[in-house]
């Protein structure tokens, strides 16, 4: 099972002493906080999308080609790329040279975002969100599967003849996961292409977690890509420790109170027992989060967010730290004992999609 931390990219000030980033201090620690990700040994590394203050990650592929060369084994990913609001044929050919770059470590998490202005600030019609997501990411499918596209839809210009370059890496295109937290149509997406479903419930209560993820499961079945408990499965999660619970609760109650998204509304006390978010003791973490395994089966990618709200880049580096000594290997260990022999450990890598590519039959009438 990977895991692995992604950030939001937020510029908040830090409630504690009033001093706030510049846009360059917050990419630059971001930075830094991933090759720390990778030195403690983590999995994986996401960065969001956003084109609005106080976000500052607007150009995910970016980021992520810088990562590619200055980590080793990190996984690099997005939490999530806009299909909606992106070309698909730009999103085509930024992540494949990010795979050519990366040499197949990376993968992406699409999804529709949740900031109503970008829509127009990018030509398009937010009434139009999951239709947008639909054609985008059929079309963006072809442009890696087919060499040569012919393509007309409702929402760009027309394509002829035309090929995005560079080519998937080994002619795989990489692993991708559809985000969404409430539309049972992107779930579907994902189950109709055999796709990976992330549920990023960092607001939201298991509940409603455990039926959105039923949910793909069940249509992943039903579209014939396996058992409903082999389909690819992400979750998000929010965790802040210290090696005693109560000095946790007492530095991040100002950070939780003032933080961008949920600052000003419900209490610190009210939204952990609600939401995944968990403040206290790594081994408090360990069992909150053994604990999602029930809510939504055996799962393949673990997220925690843990770089926001105005945190000062020591202590995130504490938090990584604390996740990849105390927390993960238990976590691990205690998910991979239960795991079913026939249920995948992990997503499939690039080259996992190699091999399997290379085990397909080849079509009638085509070149051997």
């Amino acid at each position: 099972m990977q895991f692995g931390i992604f950030t939001v990219s937020d510029v908040t000030t830090d409630p504690t002493n009033g001093t706030t980033p510049d846009d360059t201090e917050r990419v630059r620690s971001m930075l830094t906080i991933a090759k720390h990700a990778d030195q403690a040994g983590l999995d994986v590394f996401a960065t969001g999308e956003h084109h609005n203050p106080p976000f500052v990650a607007s150009s995910p592929t970016t980021l992520l080609g810088y990562l590619a060369a200055a980590t080793e084994n990190l996984v690099l990913s997005t939490s999530t790329t806009l299909i909606t609001t992106n070309d698909p044929v730009k999103i085509a050919e930024d992540y494949a040279m990010l795979q050519v770059i990366s040499d197949g470590r990376m993968d992406l998490m699409l999804g529709r975002g949740n900031t109503g202005p970008v829509y127009p600030w990018f030509g398009q019609d937010i009434r139009q969100g999951i239709p947008l997501a639909v054609e985008n990411y059929a079309l963006l499918r072809r442009l890696w599967d087919e060499e040569v596209v012919d393509w007309q839809g409702r929402f760009r210009t027309p394509l002829q003849g035309f090929t995005a370059t560079p080519r998937p890496l080994d002619g795989v295109p990489p692993f991708v996961w559809h985000g969404s937290i409430r539309s049972p149509e992107i779930a579907e997406q994902a189950a109709y292409y055999g796709d990976g479903f992330f549920h990023n419930n960092i607001f939201w209560p298991a509940e409603h977690t455990r039926k959105m993820v039923e949910y793909y499961r069940r249509r992943y079945e039903h579209h014939g890509h396996g058992r409903a408990d082999q389909a690819v499965v992400g979750l998000g999660g929010q965790v802040f420790m210290r090696k005693n619970s109560q000095q946790a609760w007492d530095e991040f109650r100002p950070y939780f109170d003032n933080a961008p998204v949920y600052g000003h509304g419900p209490s610190m006390e009210e939204f952990t027992t609600s939401t995944p978010l968990t403040v206290g003791s790594p081994q408090q973490v360990i069992d909150r989060y053994a604990g999602m395994r029930e809510v939504v089966g055996d799962y393949q990618r673990q997220l925690f967010l843990v770089d926001h709200a105005g945190l000062p880049l020591k202590t995130v580096l504490e938090q990584i730290d604390l996740l990849a000594e105390e927390v993960v290997p238990v976590l691990r260990a205690e998910m991979e004992s239960k795991r079913p022999a026939h249920v995948p450990a992990d997503p499939p890598s690039h080259a996992d999609r190699v091999a399997a590519r290379a085990t397909q039959p080849v079509a009638h009438g085509a070149d051997s």
